[in-house]
Formats: structure tokens, C-alpha cells, sequence
């Protein structure tokens, strides 16, 4: 895959605004998912990842082919979502009911899979405190974090995204882990 993105690129900075579009189609689902697990809200998660392509079309010419674009497009994300994390107090809750309906929160939006009720709820009771653990993380440990656990990602890429050297991923990654036991020990 890296090879066609590398092609889209050279052929987006000939001109070509169809082929950035390639681009978009081909990681826009993986950026918002990022966006949306450090942000856990899916409007500022459809803005940011919006951003995060914007801001790599306008500084393509900066990439570096030689390195992966995913990295460095998740970078931009990143950096903008923990901009965003820090500018803003929150104001909401993703636990708070939704205006309009009767005991409804955002985790009831979540699409079933075909568990038992009873299963369903426990697994959304168990995602909305692990969620919730999650945003009360300072930011440096909340990106490595999400990074790491909910995308799943090398720590090599990791340490691309953030821009930091390899042992403080990993040590953020352990005080983030660590962090996340203490706050769920009642779990």
C-alpha cells in the first residue's frame, strides 16, 4: 500500500487533487477512529481528521517518501486532537444523557452485535468506564495510550507519531497502564 500512496503522492504534487482524494479514501476511517478514541466525541473526531487532511495536502511537499505516510499523516492528527484536548475544558459527558430521549447517553449509539442484552450492557457499562478512565489520563499518556491499545500500533510508529524517542513511549505507555489499573481496580 505504501508504494500506491507514494504514487498518489508524487502525482497530488504534479497537480493532480483527484489522486490527495485516493488518499483520503484510503485512511479516513482508520484517522477518525484515532481521532474519535482520544477525543470520544464524533463531531470534534470528523472535524480534526478533517484538519489533520487538510494540513497534510497543504505541507505534502514536506513528506518525506522515504518514511511511512500513515505515520505522518496519524502525527498531524495526533498533534491537533491532544491541541484540541488541551484548549478545551469539558463541557460534556459522554455518560450524560442525550437531549431528546429518554435515558439515552452516546454509548447507546454503539451497534449491536448480536449479544445477549444483558451481555451488551455489560460490555457498554465496561467500554464507557475504560472510556472514561481514559480521558481522565494526562494528555501524554492518553495518546500513547490509545495509540498503542485501542489502534494498535508498533511502538516504532508510536514513537514516530509523537515524536519522541522509543524508552519514553515506552515508559508513558507503562505509567498510562499503570495509571489505567489504579483508576479501575474496582472494576
Amino acid at each position: 500500500m505504501d508504494a500506491l500512496v507514494n504514487k498518489r503522492i508524487k502525482q497530488v504534487l504534479k497537480g493532480d487533487q483527484q489522486a490527495f482524494a485516493e488518499i483520503v479514501e484510503l485512511y479516513q476511517h482508520q484517522l477518525f477512529q484515532i481521532c474519535y478514541r482520544m477525543l470520544g466525541n464524533r463531531h470534534e473526531a470528523e472535524d480534526i481528521a478533517q484538519e489533520a487532511f487538510t494540513r497534510a495536502y497543504v505541507n505534502l511537499h514536506t513528506f518525506d517518501q522515504q518514511r511511512k505516510f500513515s505515520t505522518w499523516l496519524y502525527r498531524i492528527a495526533t498533534n491537533l486532537c491532544i491541541d484540541r484536548i488541551r484548549k478545551k475544558k469539558p463541557d460534556y459527558y459522554l455518560d450524560a444523557e442525550v437531549r431528546g430521549t429518554e435515558g439515552l447517553n452516546m454509548y447507546s449509539s454503539i451497534a449491536n452485535e448480536d449479544q445477549l442484552p444483558e451481555e451488551e450492557l455489560m460490555r457498554m457499562e465496561v467500554q464507557e468506564r475504560v472510556q472514561y478512565e481514559i480521558s481522565r489520563l494526562p494528555d501524554k499518556y492518553r495518546a500513547a495510550i490509545v495509540l498503542k491499545y485501542i489502534e494498535e500500533l508498533p511502538l516504532a510508529e508510536i514513537s514516530e507519531i509523537l515524536d519522541l524517542p522509543l524508552g519514553t513511549v515506552k515508559t508513558r505507555i507503562h505509567r498510562g497502564r499503570e495509571a489505567l489499573r489504579k483508576q479501575l481496580s474496582n472494576l
